[in-house]
């Protein structure tokens, strides 16, 4: 007897009819999360920079955004951007209103991060950034922003591993998620215990190694080691320069 009819067996489901619709499930809740994710930092690295500007017409409206949407149930996004714009005349895809009401949402959180960051680098940074002749976008792309990763990595790395968790709340727009399919499954089945005890440890096998992987790449980060090739390659020949003797 195999492992995998011993497992079914045991729970009572067939769960060979219904490897498709987890694959499946699990593919859209890893597009979700990777398109929403893209959407509410670039959203969030924006608000974060009006937040910090001098102007208060700029500031206001990047607050009260971040404000308004901390305050809200994603629930109540994902209702109002599914169900309610086409009150309006807005109607979206059941993929881009569940991408826009995770990107609204947790562009909100990452703008705080991001703005805790910048702000978080020392001022004298830049005061040395600018002596040595570099503008205002060289200081923040070359000096700030490179520092400010390094201070964003952990609230980062929580946001994107919640974010994972929070695509099972679109079951409720019928996004065909990896929860959506433990739904049908489980109103096909009648074994709803099962099914979602199945289901949860899915997403325990997805959040557990993402999160520790993030761990492992901010302690690397840390720690000093450069990510990119172009900039490792820089620094393998900068240390073959002084082994040589020519700097």
């Amino acid at each position: 007897m195999t492992a995998l009819s011993s497992f079914t067996d045991i729970f009572q489901v067939p769960w060979n009819d219904y490897v498709g619709n987890i694959a499946v499930g699990l593919l859209r809740t890893l597009g979700y999360t990777v398109a929403s994710f893209i959407g509410a930092t670039i959203l969030g690295l924006a608000l974060a920079l009006m937040r910090l500007n001098r102007l208060r017409l700029v500031r206001v409206p990047a607050a009260f955004y971040t404000e308004l949407f901390k305050n809200v149930p994603l629930l109540a996004i994902i209702f109002l951007t599914y169900f309610g714009l086409p009150s309006v005349g807005v109607r979206l895809e059941v993929f881009e209103a569940g991408v826009l009401s995770l990107v609204l949402f947790y562009a909100a959180y990452l703008s705080e991060i991001f703005r805790a960051a910048i702000a978080g680098v020392h001022r004298g940074q830049q005061e040395a950034s600018q002596a040595l002749g570099l503008g205002r976008g060289k200081t923040f792309s070359h000096v700030v922003l490179p520092q400010a990763v390094r201070l964003a990595l952990p609230g980062t790395n929580t946001m994107f591993v919640d974010l994972i968790k929070s695509t099972s709340l679109l079951v409720t727009i019928s996004a065909a998620e990896l929860m959506t399919q433990a739904q049908l499954i489980a109103s096909e089945t009648f074994r709803a215990l099962e099914v979602y005890l199945v289901i949860s440890a899915a997403y325990f096998a997805i959040c557990y190694p993402v999160s520790q992987c993030l761990l492992l790449l901010e302690r690397k980060i840390h720690a000093g080691v450069p990510l990119s090739l172009a900039r490792r390659r820089r620094l393998k020949l900068a240390r073959t320069y002084l082994a040589e003797g020519r700097v």
